[in-house]
């Protein structure tokens, strides 16, 4: 299994990014995917996940402001990240697992993101 993240950045509050991740080696198809973040000196928090059928879940933190988005013909899912703020600043990382399971699936190394105030 490989996912690889893109799309991280330097962006002031209120500015966007869309981060992506491209999914290799299992059926893409199959699994739900999910993104989570590690804020510097905090630990993992789930932000969205996706399932199989494309029903999104977000926590209360993102909800609003974040969209996850899979293109199953490309393997990829997306987040597209508008009004984000200095506490969306971490590293972001897509697992193959869902919402309650992400903890067991496989990570990317993931793509920073920084906002300024």
């Amino acid at each position: 299994v490989q996912l690889v993240e893109s799309g991280g950045g330097s962006v002031q509050s209120g500015g966007s990014l869309r981060l992506s991740c491209a999914a290799s080696g299992f059926t893409f198809t199959h699994d739900a995917m999910t993104w989570i973040r590690q804020a510097p000196g905090k630990g993992l928090e789930w932000v969205s996940s996706i399932t199989s059928d494309g029903t999104e879940t977000y926590s209360d933190s993102v909800k609003g402001r974040f969209t996850i988005s899979r293109d199953n013909a490309k393997n990829t899912v997306a987040l597209q990240m508008n009004s984000l703020e200095p506490e969306d600043t971490a590293l972001y990382r897509c697992t193959n697992g869902g919402a309650t399971t992400w903890r067991r699936g496989a990570w990317g190394q993931g793509t920073q993101v920084t906002v300024s105030a």
